[in-house]
């Protein structure tokens, strides 16, 4: 099921809250959520998804796991990469700048100038613990998404933004 999308506008949501660890993986509710949160994240055509944008206080991000190949994990609806309570455990010395947007800031993009490669430990959705070594967009989705699950905003971290409206 598709969940809606909080925006910065929304004055009651959690977006600007720091999350709490999420529940047991497999908590039926906690799977519900990362299969509805799949579900939305490809509908709206998004690389990535925060718990915090749906409006739940949980340390649960989901990202397609090959932002390139990305309509090929559209198709599928159901292939992502799950991460729980994820904290980076290492990042590259150098970092550079990258145009990122985000569906809880509709038309809204700038430059953020993010570490090149990070480390990530998480537990997946059946619990296990993990690491996953990212670089490129994959690196920047994952720190993107992490400062959801922290309250941080991609706005936040900005010195330019500029407006693209829908077509």
């Amino acid at each position: 099921m598709m969940l809606p999308i909080v925006t910065l506008r929304d004055k009651n949501s959690v977006l600007r809250t720091r999350t709490a660890e999420a529940a047991r993986a497999d908590d039926p509710a906690v799977q519900k959520l990362i299969d509805d949160m799949i579900v939305t994240m490809y509908e709206k055509d998004g690389i990535g998804l925060a718990a915090p944008q749906v409006n739940r206080s949980y340390r649960i991000s989901v990202l397609c796991p090959y932002p390139e190949r990305f309509e090929e994990y559209r198709e599928k609806k159901n292939d992502a990469l799950v991460i729980i309570n994820p904290v980076i455990v290492r990042h590259s010395l150098f970092k550079e700048d990258g145009e990122e947007g985000c569906l809880s800031v509709p038309e809204i993009f700038g430059v953020v100038r993010r570490w090149k490669s990070v480390t990530v430990a998480y537990s997946d959705r059946e619990g296990a613990k993990k690491t996953v070594q990212a670089s490129g967009l994959l690196a920047r989705c994952l720190q993107h998404e992490i400062d959801h699950l922290d309250g941080i905003l991609f706005v936040d971290r900005t010195k330019k933004l500029y407006h693209v409206p829908k077509l």
